[in-house]
C-alpha cells in the first residue's frame, strides 16, 4: 500500500504551488477549479510519485503552527529527503537566503535523521531530511 496524497488548505493557492515547484521539484497538474463551491486546486508529483494537494476554498481558518512550540494533535509535519547531508545543508541555505524562516537548523536528531525544519508560506511543517 502506498500514500496517494496529502492535501493542504491554503489561502494563496498559487504562492503555494510555486513555492513547492521552486523548492522541491513538484511538478503541478493544470488547476482545477469548481465554480459552484470555490474549491480550487493543484495536484503536485515529486520525483518518488508521491503527490500533493493543494486546495483553496473561501472562508477557513489561520494555521497556528509557526513556532517550535505550536504542536497539535493529528499530522504535524511532512518530510522530504534529499541524497546526502551536504543537500540538506544546502537547500536549509537555499531557503533561508530566499527568506524562509529555518525553525531547526541541520543537526543529527537522537534517532539519527540528519535534517532541519522549516515552514513552508502557509506555516506548514516541514523537515528535510538526508537519506543516507
Amino acid at each position: 500500500m502506498i500514500i496517494e496524497h496529502i492535501a493542504i488548505w491554503t489561502n494563496q493557492l498559487e504562492a503555494m504551488r510555486d513555492y513547492y515547484v521552486r523548492f522541491f521539484g513538484g511538478k503541478p497538474n493544470e488547476k482545477y477549479t469548481n465554480p459552484t463551491t470555490g474549491f480550487e486546486s493543484f495536484f503536485l508529483t515529486f520525483e518518488s510519485g508521491a503527490r500533493l494537494e493543494l486546495m483553496r476554498k473561501p472562508r477557513l481558518p489561520d494555521n497556528q503552527n509557526d513556532t517550535i512550540e505550536a504542536q497539535h494533535l493529528g499530522i504535524i509535519h511532512i518530510a522530504f529527503a534529499l541524497q546526502t547531508k551536504a543537500e540538506v545543508d544546502a537547500k536549509a541555505g537555499e531557503l533561508q537566503s530566499a527568506g524562509y524562516r529555518i525553525l531547526r537548523a541541520p543537526r543529527t536528531t537522537g534517532d539519527g535523521y540528519y535534517e532541519f525544519e522549516t515552514l513552508d508560506p502557509d506555516n506548514n511543517r516541514l523537515e528535510v531530511t538526508a537519506l543516507s
